[in-house]
């Protein structure tokens, strides 16, 4: 697929996170509370090493930042296997839906709960995996990941 789409064909990125199950007096208007963004474009492989790593390195201090300064950086071999494509979109849409059931006036007297329930995800406590990373005790940085604040 990589290799497909290195070569610069149409391609399409489609994300959606859920936020609440929607849940009405009728199982016809039950729904989900949710955000999602389809976008259209072409892909590019970066071939550069310089601009390979770079785009690494923004990637990973996205996901945590201060991480990439703590660990080893790839090497060329690992650069050499590693395929890394921008994504030049052409085109997008963004839709979400937020609020509560949209129950009709008829169902309302129906003694059914009715609401939404929060979807959410979280992360757990960090788990070492040696003795030897406990004993270094958890990165603020991964701390702070934790409890949602960033650094």
């Amino acid at each position: 697929m990589l290799r497909q789409l290195a070569g610069g064909i149409p391609a399409c990125v489609t994300v959606t996170l859920v936020d609440g199950i929607v849940l009405a007096r009728s199982a016809y208007h039950h729904s989900m509370n949710y955000r999602s963004v389809i976008a259209f474009g072409t892909c590019r492989r970066i071939d550069d090493p310089v601009r390979k790593e770079h785009a690494l390195r923004v990637i990973s201090e996205h996901l945590i930042a201060g991480r990439w300064a703590e660990v080893r950086a790839p090497s060329a071999e690992e650069l050499k296997a590693t395929a890394v494509l921008e994504f030049v979109i052409e085109e997008a849409s963004a839709k979400i839906r937020t609020g509560p059931p949209v129950d009709d006036d008829a169902d309302q007297s129906i003694p059914v709960w009715a609401g939404v329930l929060p979807v959410l995800s979280v992360c757990g406590k960090p788990e070492p995996d040696s003795p030897a990373s406990d004993e270094r005790g958890v990165p603020e940085y991964v701390k702070h990941f934790r409890t949602g604040r960033r650094s």
